[in-house]
């Protein structure tokens, strides 16, 4: 995910958090020591307050306990305001050494903590993980805004950026100049300081809201599992899903039960094999009200405060609503670009969507099942129709996707051929979850490049959907090699089976691993600019251009492997699936679609805009919008729309499309050039994946590509030309 050092501080404490009614996970932290009856113990030491002695400064998870985080952020908070006031207070003539260099040098210790503290809330939180999640999300947007809205800070960096030109900088210190000032105007530090004293206000008020829906909709999402006590009510359902949904109400003290919990999206996974139509409309409903029970977990009061929050924000810092303000350091710039955009998918798309949903609907005709479809019946009959149309069936796929070997000679295997990188497993590296694995990743010459971590396993304590971000950030200035991690959601199977997954899993490993090695390869020598720390219609192009690669014949052959008989796909599988590879788009890019209307309608809110009722206003946006196909909900509703309110994408979730139409393009460069090769991998490498933030990114862009991206490839890819 794309994180900016500095406006990271006043956000970290709302990716990814979970429910507080979890109970912490084994090996989480380690134990307290026994009470000594012979004398006092010394005073132990916080294993935060100092970098790492592990290889790459992992994180000593095996000592840190829940108790230190708090602690350490304030005092990593106290650390980084004294070094910014040192800063300000500089008696010298500002130079880019004494302040761009040292601002970058600033909240070592905040950044390390916050990064694991962000890590764990995300994909391991407990109770008290949350409290002090939401204890310090407010404290954590005052201390943003000191650092952004100081007046002496502000000055040394405006003398700077005004002599830029003449100060000789090579490229990418000029880059941080002209990065940094903008970001300091972005944030309100030209406004008068009554108007600094009100925005402070909303910023805390924001991030309050955005930490409390965050541990809302973590709550919900458990209690909203579908339990089940007849398992004839399960007609359709694998043995192995059989035993997961098992075994998940056994973990929750349920006996002859089974349970099926709630994945991020609308739609949930076993929708498409459940052959009981009661079954399926309740758990598409258990997802679909999961946030609207009117109990404490009910989120519509806290987003309708939150939008307006945002508008009023945007309102006091010049812009005519909060979309507006977001975009204009983003590749698109305007929500009026943006419109264009969507405006430019939504028609073939719902086009192709209305035409699914007749083919749907034959087939319910046709076997007399007397009922219009629902959106509960899409996902099942159009696994149908793709039975029919391409004699494909998902349980004949499974078994060729068992996850270490789409991990080892899917995932590694295509980076090992495009970049020649190489992996090795690491099992003295302490995690933080035993289902956690480490692997230590070399470059092409042998040189050690960082390490990954793989958290892929569900569990009530765990963010739903997936997400990559590191654990120490890549930078030359600070002598830091990035340590990144990968995390989803994938069903664990039950003891002794093996983790079969669908292809939608396998996609998401490689899109997962994208994020990854733009980390990995990040090459930069100030930390804000480093990796991931791009625009966020930006940041999603490398992982989704990793996503090809697990089609690809060669890949897509080295790693297809029936985990029963060590056979090969048979080719006749394979071309199925190629046939079916367009099948369901217009489904799935409307879903999203709406998803991107709903968050563009809520950000284009003016700032005097009153409170909105969130279900009036949902329906009203997707009709205004065009994507309000009845048989077709968003791929997430407003109120459990986590990326948008919890994860740093608000007025970005088009960003997904915006960077498909890149990725795209980007890959039909690879085929005219001959695909899967080192040579071409070396290119991208070079001119996209390492190069973090350090360049214009449109003008990245258009150096790799030789001109403006164009959105032909994305519609023809998608089946929409």
């Amino acid at each position: 995910m794309s994180r900016i050092r500095l406006s990271m501080i006043a956000a970290a404490f709302t990716l990814g958090a979970c429910t507080s009614s979890t109970p912490p996970a084994e090996q989480k932290t380690a134990p307290a020591p026994a009470a000594s009856t012979a004398a006092a113990a010394p005073a132990r030491v916080n294993p935060l307050l100092s970098a790492s002695t592990l290889p790459f400064q992992a994180p000593p998870f095996d000592v840190i306990r829940d108790g230190d985080f708090q602690p350490a952020l304030e005092e990593g908070m106290r650390q980084q305001r004294a070094e910014v006031a040192a800063i300000a207070a500089n008696p010298a003539p500002p130079t880019f050494n004494n302040t761009l260099v040292a601002l970058e040098k600033t909240g070592q210790t905040l950044n390390r903590v916050n990064l694991i503290f962000s890590a764990l809330s995300g994909a391991n939180t407990d109770p008290t993980l949350q409290k002090v999640q939401e204890l310090m999300a407010p404290r954590f947007a005052a201390q943003a805004d000191a650092i952004y809205l100081d007046p002496r800070l502000f000055a040394r960096i405006e003398a700077v950026y005004r002599q830029r030109a003449s100060l000789h900088l090579d490229p990418e210190a000029l880059r941080l100049v002209e990065v940094d000032y903008r970001q300091f105007v972005h944030a309100g530090a030209r406004l008068a300081d009554a108007d600094k004293a009100k925005l402070k206000q909303l910023n805390e008020q924001e991030s309050t809201l955005s930490a409390k829906f965050v541990n809302q909709l973590l709550a919900a999402n458990k209690a909203g599992a579908l339990a089940i006590g007849d398992k004839s009510a399960l007609a359709g359902l694998g043995e192995g899903q059989l035993a997961a949904a098992s075994q998940d109400a056994r973990a929750r003290g349920l006996k002859d039960t089974w349970l099926l919990p709630l994945q991020n999206t609308t739609q949930q996974p076993a929708l498409q094999s459940l052959s009981d139509r009661a079954t399926r409309q309740h758990l598409f409903e258990a997802s679909w009200t999961r946030t609207e029970h009117g109990d404490a977990n009910d989120t519509r009061a806290t987003i309708a405060r939150l939008a307006q929050v945002r508008a009023e924000k945007a309102g006091l810092l010049g812009f005519p609503d909060y979309a507006a303000w977001k975009l204009e350091d983003q590749m698109a710039k305007t929500p009026a670009a943006v419109d264009r955009f969507l405006a430019q998918l939504v028609p073939p798309a719902t086009a192709k969507a209305r035409a699914e949903a007749a083919a749907i609907q034959a087939v319910i005709d046709r076997r007399h099942g007397g009922f219009k479809l629902a959106p509960w019946d899409w996902d099942y009959y159009a696994e149908q129709v793709r039975k029919a149309r391409y004699d494909l069936d998902e349980s004949q796929i499974r078994p060729y996707f068992e996850l270490d070997r789409v991990l080892k000679d899917g995932v590694f295997y295509t980076a090992n051929q495009l970049y020649g990188i190489t992996f090795k497993e690491r099992h003295d590296l302490p995690v933080y979850q035993p289902d956690v694995r480490v692997f230590e990743v070399f470059d092409h010459g042998g040189a050690p490049l960082g390490l990954i971590y793989f958290d892929y396993f569900k569990r009530d304590n765990k963010s739903g959907g997936a997400w990559m971000d590191n654990l120490v950030g890549q930078s030359k200035l600070l002598g830091t090699l990035p340590v990144v991690y990968n995390v989803a959601n994938f069903t664990k199977p039950a003891p002794g089976q093996p983790a079969l997954l669908s292809f939608s899993d396998v996609t998401t490993m490689f899109h997962e691993f994208g994020h990854a090695l733009h980390g990995l390869f990040a090459d930069q020598e100030y930390p804000s600019l480093s990796g991931t720390n791009v625009a966020r219609d930006f940041v999603e192009f490398p992982s989704q251009f990793n996503e090809h690669w697990a089609l690809d014949p060669a890949v897509l052959a080295h790693y297809a492997i029936d985990a029963r008989t060590g056979q090969p796909m048979p080719a006749a599988l394979v071309a199925k699936i190629r046939k079916a590879a367009g099948f369901n788009q217009g489904y799935a890019l409307t879903e999203a679609l709406a998803a991107a209307e709903l968050d563009m309608q809520w950000h284009t809110l003016p700032a005097d805009a009153p409170l909105q009722d969130v279900d009036r206003f949902e329906t009203a946006a997707l009709r205004k919008t065009h994507v309000d196909l009845p048989q077709v909900p968003p791929r997430y509703r407003s109120s459990y729309f986590m990326h948008i309110w919890g994860n740093g994408y608000a007025a970005g979730y088009y960003a997904y499309q915006w960077s498909e139409m890149l990725d795209d393009d980007a890959f039909a460069w690879f085929e005219a050039h001959g695909g899967l090769t080192r040579a071409n991998g070396q290119r991208f490498r070079d001119m996209i994946l390492s190069r973090g933030n350090s360049e214009d990114l449109a003008t990245l862009y258009r150096a790799f590509l030789g001109r403006d991206p164009s959105i032909g490839p994305m519609l023809k890819d998608r089946g929409l030309q």
